[in-house]
């Protein structure tokens, strides 16, 4: 399948918070540590779904801080044999997904982000929109200007948020900001 045709079968909706969306990535998370407990995991509810004042694609997204000591291939082989699929590795980390389906989405669908321990900037982003609610909606409104151009574009979509993402980040870094408080 082309990127064309899976951007096709999966395109980028927003829809209002919902609460269960806390419940399933605490259920994942924690089965995410049981998964990778031989690698020492950090497991944390990251992206729009953890911000409840805003609309979110309905994905969970999940970072998995490790240690720089692990080999990566481990942690790819032990989530493949688990139902994840690698959509990326590079140096900074890999990305996985699941809840992907042959004819689109499945009621739960994760993205799973593995870094080294201490590459967590969407921490900063998430707790900084969750203490700033103005800045929360400033983010939202931009999701939604940027759905007609890109809801069949992720690659698009999330190269057009980067600059406020960053910017934000910084913000958050510059204020002191203590992650997960």
């Amino acid at each position: 399948m082309t990127l064309e045709e899976l951007w096709e079968l999966f395109p980028i909706v927003l829809v209002g918070h919902n609460p269960s969306w806390k419940e399933w990535a605490d259920s994942e998370t924690a089965s995410l540590s049981g998964l990778l407990a031989r690698f020492s995991p950090i497991c944390s509810h990251i992206g729009s779904t953890a911000i409840p004042s805003i609309k979110a694609k309905p994905i969970i997204d999940i970072l998995v801080e490790v240690p720089t000591t692990v080999n990566w291939d481990n942690i790819r082989t032990t989530l493949e044999n688990n139902g994840y699929i690698c959509m990326s590795a590079g140096k900074r980390g890999m990305s996985f997904n699941k809840g992907y389906t042959p004819t689109g989405y499945a009621e739960k669908v994760f993205h799973i982000h593995i870094r080294n321990a201490g590459d967590n900037y969407e921490m900063y982003f998430r707790d900084y929109l969750n203490s700033h609610p103005d800045t929360a909606k400033e983010y939202e409104n931009l999701k939604l200007s940027l759905l007609p151009a890109y809801s069949h574009n992720r690659d698009g979509y999330t190269e057009a948020k980067t600059e406020f993402v960053k910017k934000i980040t910084e913000k958050a870094l510059r204020s002191g900001m203590i992650i997960g408080s």
